[in-house]
């Protein structure tokens, strides 16, 4: 089995065409967030990777084997929940898609969902439970096959993890009174831009 311990992101200093010929390993969000995982190369190899803790592997970044071949990874299609905001002005109020987008982002990350954060659309493992609460948001769900890439997060350092530092005392130091004109510094820039979206 060929084994791999080098990541290199997004194939950061790599070669375009070399990148290119690379085989491929194609994997789904459950493989990505683990370090150690066996898996099996569009050229028939059977690979062991072996990564720092914690590393999760995205679509797009390069696995080095220990013969010193390149291995591209390739985030999978799999089973999604894809959320979109409903434009539609039928219901006696109208939507603002980016709040409705943003509300549903916030009630998402309090539950601690993996969730993939794009300008117009969120996705999620599927959940009838978070699906039926979405709607009842007015948002359209879909079930869609596409890559999942969730912002990295509380869980990215694997699940179970992650929580045990919740109860840390968060001491940013912000006590010394001395130091608190540095946040009311500007609070009349905001309203300098008026010039209207028409």
């Amino acid at each position: 089995m060929l084994q791999v311990s080098k990541l290199i992101p997004q194939a950061r200093g790599l070669a375009p065409v070399l990148v290119r010929r690379a085989a491929t390993l194609t994997l789904d969000w459950d493989v990505r967030q683990k370090s150690r995982f066996d898996a099996e190369s569009s050229d028939g190899r059977r690979v062991g990777v072996f990564l720092p803790r914690g590393t999760v592997v995205r679509g797009g970044d390069v696995l080095l084997t220990q013969d010193g071949s390149l291995l591209r990874v390739v985030a999978a299609p799999q089973p999604v929940l894809r959320i979109t905001a409903c434009t539609d002005h039928h219901h006696g109020h109208s939507h603002d898609p980016a709040f409705d987008l943003m509300r549903a982002a916030y009630h998402l990350g309090n539950r601690h969902v993996p969730i993939e954060l794009k300008p117009d659309h969120l996705k999620i493992e599927p959940d009838h439970v978070l699906a039926d609460l979405l709607r009842a948001m007015h948002l359209n769900v879909a079930e869609v096959q596409e890559p999942f890439e969730p912002e990295g997060g509380a869980y990215a350092a694997g699940h179970g993890h992650g929580h045990g530092t919740e109860q840390a005392p968060h001491s940013h130091a912000h006590a010394d009174p001395a130091h608190d004109h540095a946040h009311d510094h500007g609070h009349d820039h905001g309203h300098r831009h008026n010039h209207d979206h028409g």
